[in-house]
């Protein structure tokens, strides 16, 4: 009769199992062992440790890889930097860079800076729908097309809710330069100041826009300026003015230290569109601290640092249209507001008309009558 045994308990023909015995439990060989061996636990641990840690790598990887990569430099951040690594091949690099590594300092005809501030999103959507680009490929085609750089240029805030708005905006359109400034407590001159040195750190260019984000502007138009041949290489352009200097605290404009002036401003550009050469922020962007004086309106403080740089300058009145001409290159409502008023609707306003959105870049040359 064929030997049985327990399907719970394995068995071995040479090994038994005895039922008188029932205190006595079964024998079962090495090699069966219901408790592996530790160094088995110890392998089988550090291979889940591997596995989960690949795992989150992997994860990791995968999310960066999602969007580029922003460059920093210091407390300064480029949004648009990384689209640079993912282009690093195509025909830009030839065109616009002197050879090596132009990701390093990227150089291009002129650097123009959108200052903003945390409120001002309105406006951001404004600018995006109308003239500048609203999205990177757009920027980068318009980088390609005028040889210039576009940024939105903002600080930080110690508001969080505010922070987390901007972060998700840099996120959705990369067109953001962070530079090391905290817009809670800095006057107009610091920020300015700020964005020259942050952006002669992280783009050659020959010329550094400085522009408010309040103007209707024409980059084509902004390009074939700056392309122009100047025998000077300190330059300050924009459209210049004068007048009194307002001494009263209870007026718009007011301007805390203007005994140190005198009863007139000196010439200065209006602080909506104007431009710097390199050589002119070169400088700016290696004085020491606290060596240059603030003043209490962003215009005038600027006019007097290029009044003891010994710069020339240019005045253009394109620069401040009140109206879209065949020549005009910045417009907003001068003298009525400092840029446009109301500017998200203005901003439509002006796209939606011809001369402002779809003129030629320069006028139609009249005939030659020789």
């Amino acid at each position: 009769m064929p030997r049985t045994s327990s399907p719970l308990i394995p068995t071995s023909d040479n090994q038994p199992y005895s039922k008188s015995e029932k205190t006595k439990k079964p024998f079962i060989p090495s090699s069966h062992s219901s408790r592996p061996p530790i160094p088995f636990i110890v392998f089988s641990i550090v291979c889940l440790l591997v596995g989960i840690s690949g795992t989150i790598f992997s994860l990791l990887t995968f999310t960066r890889s999602q969007s580029p990569p922003i460059f920093r430099c210091g407390r300064v951040q480029d949004s648009f930097r990384g689209h640079y690594l993912l282009t690093a091949q195509n025909h830009r690099s030839s065109k616009i860079s002197d050879g090596g590594n132009a990701l390093d300092r990227p150089k291009f005809l002129g650097f123009v800076g959108i200052l903003t501030g945390f409120d001002s999103f309105d406006r951001r959507e404004g600018l995006r729908s109308t003239w500048f680009p609203s999205d990177p490929e757009g920027l980068l085609r318009l980088e390609h097309s005028t040889g210039l750089a576009f940024r939105f240029v903002i600080g930080r805030s110690k508001d969080a809710k505010k922070m987390a708005a901007l972060n998700q905006e840099v996120d959705k359109y990369k067109d953001f330069l962070r530079i090391d400034v905290d817009e809670d407590h800095a006057s107009p001159p610091h920020k300015t100041l700020a964005f020259f040195i942050a952006a002669f750190e992280l783009f050659e260019a020959d010329y550094y826009v400085k522009a408010g984000d309040d103007i209707y502007l024409r980059p084509d138009r902004l390009a074939t300026l700056l392309a122009k041949e100047r025998t000077e290489t300190r330059t300050y352009i924009g459209c210049m003015k004068k007048g009194p200097v307002i001494t009263d605290p209870k007026m718009k404009w007011y301007e805390s230290q203007g005994h140190l002036i005198g009863n007139e401003y000196f010439l200065h550009a209006y602080a909506p569109l104007y431009i710097l050469s390199a050589e002119v922020v070169s400088s700016l962007a290696s004085a020491k601290n606290n060596s240059l004086r603030i003043f209490s309106n962003e215009d005038v403080t600027i006019g007097s640092w290029m009044l003891a740089m010994n710069v020339h300058h240019e005045d253009n009145r394109a620069m401040c249209d009140p109206r879209c001409t065949p020549t005009s290159i910045g417009v907003w409502d001068i003298p009525k507001c400092s840029g446009l008023c109301n500017p998200p609707a203005r901003l439509k306003e002006l796209h939606d008309t011809n001369m402002c959105s779809k003129s030629p870049t320069l006028p139609a040359e009249e005939d030659d009558d020789r």
